[in-house]
């Protein structure tokens, strides 16, 4: 009932801003499509204009529109026809601030608008970038770098505190960091772009931090960075009701996460019927690590192939005396395919080659803290195919030694930050009601591992578990300790 209200309420956005709407051309503004004439002043003023004339359309035709940040206003729509792009400068005093968050469009306290059509947004993010560390290192602008790169760039979009929101139709090209980022929105429609965010390092996807009813749908998405990221910014507010379905993603971290920041938690979100390749760490990551409260989460039909590991839950505890939680993950109806090798090998902006390497290729892993228990995780037609493979001479933790897997309560969390697992396959450790059902783990070539560990687990029930090593069945494929049924 809840994801029927998300559609209804998003279809009510569209109707809502096309009643009573008046089309305007760019041109009367004087707005210049050369690709050389800057335009922020005008299109600015005709943004102005048509939200105080009570709202309309403004319309972009074939062309190259130069323009520093531009702030959408309520009742406001941007259609960009095809042919159309709208290309940031690459001069970083061209674009202003929210709160510390730089864009090309931003928008705050805005209702009812929209960026639609076939048209295109290209940061030249490299060039931005790069220009963004020249006025750094002189002095000019106030920044912080990090490993000699400039840590705050600005995104492509930057909605705050926005309802009514609709993206659609359109590409996103070439930030100079995360493409696109809505926070504290309410009813948020991301549906049918494409994504196309390699030009620096950093660049996510697409950033939700705590909205109220989204929906992100039918969307591709190639980033340097995460793909679709869930974060909480705050303990006073949190990510709930969202629906991310039918995606495909290329990532060079992990595809769709939740987390890194998670200060308030995650709520009511179903992950349906996504795509997943060439992506670097995870296909889906759900982490609770700040404090936050993670929960009601239903993943189903994910197909994913040459990634890095398939699904990666974790509570932390990155804040001190902040406890996490999580409770109630549905992960069903899952085929993977682990790669052997760098799953994003070749790639602009790669992941890191020296990221806790070496190692051996990690399994699947729900890992929580001695206090803060995953609780209530069911793995339904599950299908992992791993490359196997494993050398014990990286560090080898056996079956025997199980306290050698460090807690890292307080670290960066991701998979590969355990470094070496006693499992290939699953690894569980400090959890309650965990449910394997019809979850087939297959392994390439011969490891030393057994193919599903767990430790400090109650309440492990397996109705169905097929381990194979070389299409042979394991026979005893489950290591238990401190576990009950």
């Amino acid at each position: 009932m809840r994801y029927l209200k998300l559609f209804i309420i998003t279809s009510l956005i569209g109707l809502s801003l096309s009643l009573s709407a008046k089309d305007y051309s760019a041109s009367v503004f004087g707005i210049l499509s050369n690709g050389t004439t800057l335009n922020t002043r005008s299109i600015q003023r005709a943004i102005d204009k048509i939200s105080e004339e009570g709202g309309g359309t403004l319309i972009f035709s074939v062309g190259r529109y130069l323009t520093g940040s531009v702030h959408l206003k309520s009742g406001v729509t941007v259609e960009l026809r095809e042919g159309a792009i709208l290309v940031g400068s690459t001069n970083p005093h061209d674009y202003d601030s929210y709160d510390g968050n730089m864009a090309l469009v931003m928008a705050k306290g805005a209702e009812n608008i929209a960026i639609v059509g076939r048209g295109v947004i290209e940061g030249q993010g490299r060039e931005l970038a790069d220009n963004f560390l020249a006025q750094v290192a002189n002095g000019t602008i106030e920044n912080r770098l990090d490993g000699g790169r400039v840590s705050n760039r600005p995104h492509l979009i930057y909605f705050r505190e926005c309802s009514n929101v609709r993206i659609m139709g359109i590409t996103l090209k070439d930030p100079a960091s995360w493409t696109q980022n809505y926070d504290r929105c309410r009813n948020l429609l991301v549906e049918r772009i494409t994504v196309n965010s390699r030009a620096y390092w950093n660049n996510d996807g697409l950033n939700i931090v705590d909205c109220d009813g989204v929906v992100l749908r039918g969307n591709y998405i190639n980033a340097s960075d995460d793909g679709i990221v869930l974060k909480s910014h705050t303990s006073e507010a949190m990510v709930k009701s969202v629906l991310i379905r039918d995606n495909v993603i290329t990532s060079s971290a992990s595809a769709i996460k939740f987390g890194t920041a998670g200060r308030g938690g995650f709520r009511d979100i179903k992950v349906l019927n996504n795509r997943v390749y060439d992506t670097f760490r995870s296909a889906i990551a759900i982490e609770s690590v700040d404090g936050g409260w993670t929960g009601n989460i239903e993943v189903d039909s994910l197909y994913a192939t040459n990634v890095g590991n398939a699904i990666f839950l974790r509570v932390g505890e990155r804040v001190e005396g902040k406890r996490s939680h999580m409770e109630n993950v549905s992960i069903r109806n899952v085929t993977c395919e682990v790669a052997a090798g760098k799953a994003d090998l070749g790639v602009e902006f790669e992941g890191p080659t020296n990221e806790d390497y070496p190692r051996n290729v990690s399994p699947c892993a729900i890992v929580g803290l001695p206090d803060s228990r995953i609780v209530n995780v069911t793995l339904e037609n599950v299908e992992v195919r791993h490359p196997g493979g494993g050398d014990p001479a990286f560090a080898k933790v056996g079956t025997d030694e199980l306290d050698k897997v460090p807690e890292l309560p307080r670290g960066y969390p991701e998979f590969s930050k355990f470094k070496e697992l006693p499992a290939w396959g699953l690894y569980v450790r400090h959890a309650e009601g965990v449910v394997l059902k019809n979850v087939s783990l297959s392994a390439d070539r011969p490891d030393y591992r057994v193919p599903v560990v767990t430790d400090d687990v109650t309440g492990f029930k397996v109705e169905g578990l097929d381990c194979r090593v070389e299409g042979r069945p394991v026979r005893r494929p489950v290591f238990s300790r401190n576990t009950t049924k």
